[in-house]
């Protein structure tokens, strides 16, 4: 990625619905080389779609957590089965496999405590590869808008 793909990434970032000639002229750039290098991005995998963010309040799921999961046996097809699992559940917004104590850390939305209480017990305990989980209620959640390469 050159400097201009990156300030394309960064502009798109920040609002993916301008328009090519709004982000040609914000780059100082043509339209046509504009174009071009979105596409570019898109076809080489840097790009990989456009979603709108939503406010989970306003969706009736004010309250979040992250539990972190543990499993057995440790295996690629109860790994596989139960990512598969979590990614149906209406109240999963993300889902991590990850290394260390834990095997999987888990974001969930819901309406309330009474709510995030019964996900627990009636999808996460009652799952026979789950050996443990604990949860953790996020106060506050702060995302960057805009990620860049590292040097």
């Amino acid at each position: 990625m050159d400097e201009l793909d990156t300030a394309i990434v960064r502009e798109l970032q920040r609002d993916a619905r301008q328009t090519n000639r709004e982000l040609a002229r914000t780059l100082g750039i043509a339209p046509s080389t504009c174009l071009e290098r979105v596409r570019g991005l898109r076809n080489r995998g840097v790009i990989t779609g456009y979603r709108a963010t939503v406010d989970l309040r306003s969706l009736g799921r004010p309250v979040q957590a992250l539990l972190a999961v543990r499993i057995r046996p440790l295996s690629q097809e109860v790994i596989e089965g139960f990512k598969a699992y979590l990614v149906t559940l209406d109240e999963v917004l993300s889902v991590y496999v990850v290394a260390g104590g834990d095997d999987f850390l888990v974001h969930v939305a819901v309406g309330d405590v009474d709510r995030l209480h019964a996900f627990l017990m009636d999808r996460l305990s009652g799952r026979k590869e789950v050996v443990d989980f604990r949860s953790s209620i996020i106060y506050q959640h702060v995302a960057s808008d805009v990620i860049t390469e590292l040097d």
